[in-house]
């Protein structure tokens, strides 16, 4: 196992202007013993924020929990991992940052840098990762310090085979680090064995909406196909929406579950059960009019 996969350095933003280093180190040394913390104070006119680094990453991760929200000297400070701490001496949050969907699970942050790498100077990379499994997400983030190189990036890197799947690119939505206040429609809560009971078996079909542009049956083909077989696909430009009927039951429940909140051309999309159409009914070969 890799030391990089387990991190051990925070970001520690939004601090009052009278926060020392010493303070964070007093806070931070009763979660678990900390190697360092850097002050960055370099522009006045934003707020400063540090860097701690812990000796073990169960101690930062405890941290972590424990801090983000908390309030120090009257302000309720941001904490989150940090990236590239040896090397960040700012935030990233003026960069431009692009959205990777469809990543193979064997994908690393490395693996995204070296793809995205030839576009131009990388300040920011990272796989999500499941905080309770350690696996990926299936998506990732990969900022520039330059638009153009970004826009180059998503217009080249769009569709590109990455071990063995289409990656999908676009600008990414930017969310705050802990979006107690944006609607999420409750799509990180979504689970398997709750969406695969919502519908009866004989469902196959998934409904996607909220794609106010670029929506096509291309895009929906290559956002779906690696859940299962494909049986029909029916889209609504003007409506942002759209139908997908899979083989199997399971493979749309694991589409929903999968794609429900993420980002497709820009857009944070809905994924739910849909209705059974007549016309989709029509086909001998669905699986819904067979399997009874």
């Amino acid at each position: 196992m890799d030391d990089d996969s387990y991190p051990k350095t925070l970001y520690v933003g939004n601090l009052s202007r009278d926060v020392t280093e010493i303070l964070i180190l007093q806070l931070f040394t009763q979660i678990g013993p900390c190697k360092s913390c850097k002050m960055i104070t370099e522009h006045t006119s934003n707020d400063p924020y540090c860097f701690v680094e812990f000796f073990e990453h169960r101690d930062a991760a405890a941290a972590l929990a424990a801090m983000n929200g908390r309030k120090i000297l009257g302000k309720e400070v941001k904490v989150n991992w940090a990236t590239t701490p040896s090397s960040q001496k700012k935030d990233t949050s003026n960069h431009f940052h692009v959205f990777v969907g469809d990543l193979s699970p064997e994908i690393t942050t490395e693996d995204v840098k070296a793809a995205f790498g030839p576009f131009g100077k990388i300040s920011d990379a990272r796989v999500v990762k499941d905080m309770a499994t350690g696996k990926s997400k299936g998506y990732g983030f990969v900022s520039f310090f330059n638009k153009l190189d970004a826009e180059n990036a998503i217009i080249n890197m769009g569709g590109q085979w990455l071990r063995g799947r289409q990656i999908r690119t676009n600008w990414a939505t930017r969310k705050p680090p802990a979006p107690k206040s944006t609607p999420d429609n409750g799509s990180k809560q979504l689970r398997f064995d709750d969406v695969v009971t919502q519908s009866s078996p004989q469902n196959c079909t998934v409904y996607c909406g909220g794609i106010q542009s670029g929506l096509s049956e291309h895009v929906m083909r290559q956002t779906f196909s690696p859940f299962g077989q494909i049986m029909e696909i029916r889209v609504f430009p003007e409506k942002g929406y759209s139908f997908i009927r899979f083989s199997s039951h399971d493979s749309a429940a694991h589409a929903i579950v999968s794609v429900n909140g993420t980002v497709i051309e820009g857009h944070i999309v809905k994924c739910y059960w849909g209705k059974e159409s007549p016309d989709m009914a029509k086909n001998p070969q669905q699986v819904g009019t067979t399997s009874r």
